[in-house]
């Protein structure tokens, strides 16, 4: 990050933080944003400092207008359910001088947080952590879910759009611009033979059977603080939340924390789904989430996680189809390698399918 530490402390001059800041350091392993953790002349690590990637979140105004309508949200139903340590169980951003909770510098843009004391995050996903991540998840939507749709903006438009992924994916067939279609016909025919079931989130919407709810988008481990003991504090990371189907939500911590092997395994033998993990999230999601859930949600929720494992194979075939635009790439054959390796996780998922949605029967 080409900034010296006199050009983070005027960027942060422009806080109202209530203390005097002396340093900012990078903090954190995040691929999105610039982190920094900031320290006060009393020597404690206070604050956090980001630098917003506008080219992903094109909409900053949006962006920052929705974390402020969740985090109060979710404020105002702490206050009410008696909690106590607040501030350690969600997010709170601190206004600029300009009245909003960024800064513009002419060239970037900059928000500070309050860095939650005593916390950690966890990268390795058990089936213990599994079904805390699931109530965490659950628990945040519960929390959300009486926010009126309409209410938040797309931070990332079309992002779990499955006909917008196909569209791509066809635009990309049809141009073909480096001459790789003719190698992956196999793998067409494979994503055209679904398309049409992969889409009935949609039909099930524009019928009125399913709900647009506020989700978080990348239901992670890692994007959970917990204490010192391994409880739940808070959901961080909240750049993506926005209006979409809570089925995105189960379904990509089925399609990342449920899959035995890495999302580019070249060995496809360790590619197939983690059980344990789907029903200990699941367990946890449920004791949270049942409440609000439709029963077509409840019934649809494991169905998810084909969709999300679909629709990542397609993103994939597509860049690589692109000649690999969008997804950074290690080596020629990365994106064919995550394609094939996506395949196989979705391959696996079917095979268990009827073993899968049969345990939600319980919460029907």
């Amino acid at each position: 990050m080409a900034k010296t530490q006199e050009q983070f402390l005027e960027i942060l001059s422009h806080f109202k933080l209530g203390d005097k800041v002396v340093s900012a350091v990078p903090f954190g392993n995040g691929h999105i944003n610039d982190t920094l953790k900031v320290t006060t002349d009393k020597g404690e690590a206070k604050f956090v400092l980001q630098r917003i990637n506008h080219l992903i979140f094109t909409n900053v105004e949006m962006l920052q207008h929705n974390i402020e309508i969740v985090t109060q949200h979710i404020r105002e139903k702490l206050i009410a359910a008696g909690e106590s340590d607040i501030d350690r169980k969600v997010l709170h951003f601190f206004p600029a001088d300009t009245g909003k909770t960024y800064y513009f510098d002419g060239e970037s843009y900059w928000r500070v947080s309050l860095l939650i004391p005593r916390s950690q995050s966890f990268e390795e996903v058990t089936p213990e952590l599994s079904f805390e991540a699931g109530k965490a998840f659950g628990d945040f939507q519960t929390m959300l879910s009486d926010i009126p749709e309409g209410t938040l903006g797309e931070t990332i438009p079309n992002f779990h759009n499955m006909p917008f992924r196909l569209q791509q994916f066809h635009d990309a067939i049809s141009a073909d611009p480096v001459g790789r279609v003719k190698d992956v016909k196999d793998l067409i025919a494979e994503i055209e033979k679904r398309a049409d079931a992969m889409c009935i989130q949609e039909v099930l919407y524009k019928e009125g059977k399913l709900k647009k709810r506020t989700n978080h988008c990348d239901t992670k481990v890692n994007n959970i603080l917990f204490d010192e003991s391994g409880k739940v504090l808070c959901v961080i990371d909240l750049d993506t939340v926005m209006p979409g189907f809570v089925l995105s939500d189960i379904g990509d911590f089925i399609r990342t924390a449920g899959n035995h092997g890495a999302e580019d395994d070249k060995n496809l033998d360790n590619v197939y789904v983690n059980l344990d993990i789907f029903y200990a999230y699941t367990r946890g999601y449920m004791e949270k989430a049942k409440a609000f859930l439709s029963k077509t949600e409840t019934e649809m929720l494991p169905y998810g996680g084909r969709l999300l494992t679909y629709m990542q194979t397609v993103r994939f075939l597509t860049d690589y189809i692109n000649g690999d635009t969008y997804y950074k790439i290690a080596y020629p054959e990365h994106n064919l390698v995550r394609t094939r390796a996506q395949f196989k996780h979705l391959q696996s998922l079917e095979e268990h399918a009827d073993e899968m949605d049969g345990f939600m029967k319980q919460w029907l």
